[in-house]
């Protein structure tokens, strides 16, 4: 490990992707091919040849993915519904039957219609103001970059034939190449591309694979043979540390692996603090498939199940019978921990291609979330109706988005009765009155929040928008990213506002935004008067662990000074001062965040 000990210590910063800490010699990872700069015009009778050329390139791309499938380790169980999506993507009309249309109409060879058609749907993707949806793009580009290296003869990167202890350097790392990495070989990964929320992270958090991310220029900086030191904590990556940073690292690594050890025995365990205050730690999802995830990690339910998967990436809307039979198998999975259903959150440009068209500016603050199910009532019937017939077979809690004042929430129940009644004339099985509660996101919802408690059960503190909104920071802006702050004290303020709100009125408080899953921030949560945390599975094993270090009584003492203070360093250094702040010491509020 000292081949490249000779050069200047160089630190980097990327997206952390992964927690852990990993030490090792770098390993590139070239899957570049030539970029498709302009067509090439066929004659009529080559039209022919050329989409059959297509047709290949696509079906040895779906037995590639079907051997990977089949080969899969299986810690990758879970994950195995990204390659099929992978596959599924391959045949979609819009990526397979788009590129053919173009080939026959344009007359142009695959390699550009297949890249003017991708360049199309990523763009459509690129536009989604949620970062977790906005990610999925990155697979339609791994099934580009699949199909393409087929059209052009090239070969796929051998990282499975990895046979030494190295850390993976690569532009990209795709769903399906992650599915191959050997636990015994790979230390963790760096890459130029990706984020937090991104499939691929997914996947190493799930496999405990230290990432970091998002760190351009990292695949042309660093060399094979380079000595790294990758922290997915803080996406601080070290190319060719000097004796002392090396050391230090190694101190941390060791103490960071008993820390994960401890968090794992106790992930399973009840979340309750010394004085006897019980708090729900739960997992985030979007697919089914997840579910596996939030059970594994020890999750006492799914805080937050997003919608809006199977509304993308198609021409028309999901039928009823589809979403019903998706949130029936997530509640009976889940039963009898709740599942918490957000209603759809995207803009209407994003639903059933051509069917609205609502594209704006500024789509943060247009037609989205509610404000777009309220304005196009059937697909909002749809989807209620199908939660109701759902909340029939488990524990189901009904979340609505984006409310910003009563009207709002009473025009969404008011929809509520109407599926219902819709439902009871047909005579189908029901449950006609789930948990209702309202996603605090909107500043607007937060100083509202004594006014609509008397409507729902339960508040769902999004932090991320709430922030955006509160602090005019666009989150994914980097000029201006930095001033995303969560511990900035208007932030405070109105999370104070609104928990007294709930003391008052007995509506229960949660929190789905990023910073529920900080240990660093849980005890100004706990003393705020939040009962219920949810999060990316990853993270319930930690917040669990601090939850039970703390006492409930400090923390509201925690809480009630940071209040006061005048400015988020001042907070910052009120939490790491106390005596209950997380264990490790170390926090990742000033990561960038996931989507709520």
């Amino acid at each position: 490990m000292t081949a490249s000990r000779h050069m200047v210590e160089t630190t980097l910063n990327g997206i952390p992707a992964s927690r852990g800490i990993a030490i090792g010699l770098a390993f590139l990872v070239d899957r570049d091919l030539p970029e498709i700069r302009g067509s090439t015009s066929l004659d009529r009778g080559q039209v022919a040849s050329e989409v059959a050329r297509f047709k290949a390139a696509v079906k040895t791309a779906d037995q590639e993915l079907s051997r990977l499938i089949r080969r899969a380790p299986q810690e990758m169980g879970q994950h195995l519904y990204v390659l099929e999506m992978e596959r599924s993507l391959l045949k979609d009309k819009l990526f397979y039957g788009r590129t053919i249309e173009t080939i026959q109409k344009a007359r142009v060879n695959a390699e550009y219609a297949l890249k003017t058609t991708v360049d199309r749907v990523k763009a459509a993707f690129a536009r989604i103001e949620d970062a977790y949806l906005r990610e999925r793009g990155s697979d339609v580009a791994s099934v580009y970059h699949r199909v393409l290296r087929n059209l052009m003869g090239g070969k796929a990167p051998e990282i499975s034939a990895i046979s030494r202890r190295v850390i993976l350097v690569a532009r990209d790392v795709s769903p399906a190449e992650a599915s191959q990495l050997d636990l015994q070989h790979v230390l963790g990964f760096v890459t130029d591309l990706g984020g937090k929320t991104s499939h691929t992270a997914i996947i190493a958090r799930t496999l405990g694979i230290p990432a970091v991310m998002g760190l351009p220029g990292a695949s042309e900086s660093i060399r094979t043979g380079d000595l790294l030191v990758v922290d997915g904590g803080t996406g601080v990556v070290v190319v060719n540390p000097d004796d002392e940073t090396l050391a230090r690292y190694e101190e941390l690594r060791e103490t960071d692996a008993r820390a994960q050890a401890r968090l794992a025995k106790g992930s399973h365990l009840p979340a309750a603090t010394s004085d006897g205050f019980t708090v729900s730690v739960c997992g985030n999802m979007e697919l089914k498939e997840e579910v596996v995830a939030v059970l594994d990690r020890g999750g006492d339910g799914v805080g937050l199940y997003r919608t809006e998967f199977l509304y993308l990436n198609r021409d028309g809307l999901p039928g009823e019978d589809e979403l019903f039979e998706n949130y029936k198998e997530v509640a009976e999975l889940m039963a009898p921990r709740p599942v918490t259903i957000r209603t759809l959150d995207v803009n209407g440009d994003k639903v059933g291609r051509g069917l609205f068209s609502e594209q704006a500016d500024n789509p943060a603050l247009g037609l989205r979330a509610i404000r777009f199910c309220l304005a196009h009532p059937e697909v909002f019937q749809t989807q209620l109706r199908a939660i109701l017939r759902a909340a029939a077979f488990g524990n189901v809690r009904l979340l609505f988005p984006m409310i910003s004042g009563l009207p709002e929430l009473l025009a969404a129940k008011k929809a509520v009765s109407a599926a219902a009644d819709a439902l009871d004339s047909r005579g189908v099985s029901f449950n006609p009155d789930p948990e209702i509660g309202v996603m605090i996101e909107v500043p607007s919802a937060a100083v509202m929040a004594d006014v609509l408690a008397e409507h729902v059960k339960f508040f769902s503190v999004g932090t991320n928008d709430l922030i955006q909104y509160t602090l005019a920071v666009d989150r994914g802006n980097k000029h201006v990213a930095h001033l995303f702050e969560s511990l900035h004290p208007a932030v405070i303020r109105l999370l104070a506002g609104v928990a007294a709100v709930c003391r008052d009125s007995g509506v229960r408080l949660a929190m789905c935004g990023e910073m529920a899953a900080d240990p660093f921030a849980t005890q100004l949560l706990l003393g705020l008067g939040f009962s219920e945390l949810s999060m990316h599975p990853a993270a319930v094993g930690a917040v669990k662990n601090t939850v039970r270090a703390l006492s409930r009584s400090r923390c509201e003492d925690v809480a009630a000074r940071a209040v006061r203070e005048k400015s988020a360093e001042d907070v910052r250094r009120l939490l790491a001062e106390s005596s209950l702040s997380a264990p490790n010491g170390r926090s990742d509020l000033k990561s960038t965040p996931a989507a709520p």
